[in-house]
């Protein structure tokens, strides 16, 4: 009886968890906003100073960093990315927490938000020159691995043009899912797009120099591919049609079963 009630309270709790992750749109927001997180790793204003952010980090030279100090630079890397990991979460807790409130304004504000997505994906392109001030905190913490966490915090907070587009439209999706948890969870998985880049490349910096050399020399297609994925998600969000994909992933959720 005793190992009837705990198995139906294993369920219980297994439905409970299950419900409050993949309820509604996330199980398609998730994988959106890591490919955003990864399109503001490759954009302009971030993969060419990759090398720099390393350099910085862990207090190595540019050209030390061209030579193998793997462990000191994963570290620093990791540390970055905890750094501004942190900010995004906050606010992505922050912007769940309010659609709570919002709720009823729900609909009207996705469509406001995701005309600013479109607006957003065009000036991802250079098509509005005037969208790309910068805004960027000027104070740097430092230089070394006791700074890389304070540096990744202001990385978080100074948005440049490149990172703006990609964690508006994040925080677009965050709008709809309504929930603090879900808002830290999306953010999340954003900062893992934009920031496991960076882990990957202190690991093998010199394996993945060719290939930064390729990003760079197509920087324009990039920025015009990540651009028209920012203009896509706003047109959805402004249409409604990613309300309606909702219902469908939920029938997709509630018929999922785990192997064991």
């Amino acid at each position: 009886m005793a190992t009837g009630s705990l198995a139906a309270s294993s369920l219980a709790a297994s439905s409970l968890a299950t419900g409050s992750v993949v309820t509604g749109s996330l199980l398609l927001a998730l994988p959106v906003v890591a490919l955003a997180g990864l399109l503001s790793f490759l954009s302009p204003c971030v993969l060419p100073l990759a090398p720099a952010y390393l350099a910085y980090v862990t207090g190595l030279s540019s050209q030390e960093v061209s030579h193998p100090h793997r462990g000191r630079m994963t570290l620093g890397a990791t540390l970055f990315v905890l750094g501004f990991a942190s900010v995004f979460v906050l606010i992505g807790a922050a912007v769940g927490g309010a659609a709570t409130f919002l709720l009823q304004y729900q609909r009207p504000i996705t469509r406001v938000l995701g005309v600013l997505v479109i607006l957003l994906g065009i000036s991802f392109t250079g098509l509005l020159p005037s969208w790309q001030r910068e805004a960027r905190i000027r104070w740097r913490p430092p230089t070394g691995l006791a700074g890389a966490p304070l540096l990744g915090v202001t990385f978080g907070l100074g948005w440049t043009p490149c990172i703006g587009p990609t964690l508006a439209a994040v925080q677009a999706l965050t709008f709809t899912e309504s929930g603090a948890g879900r808002g830290a969870l999306l953010t999340g998985v954003y900062a893992l797009g934009l920031g496991v880049p960076f882990v990957v490349l202190a690991l093998a910096f010199k394996r993945f120099s060719g290939a930064l050399d390729l990003v760079r020399r197509h920087r324009r297609a990039v920025s015009i591919a990540g651009g028209g994925v920012l203009v896509v998600i706003g047109v959805l969000l402004v249409s409604g049609v990613w309300a309606k994909i909702t219902p469908v992933m939920q029938g997709w959720a509630a018929n999922f079963q785990t192997v064991l």
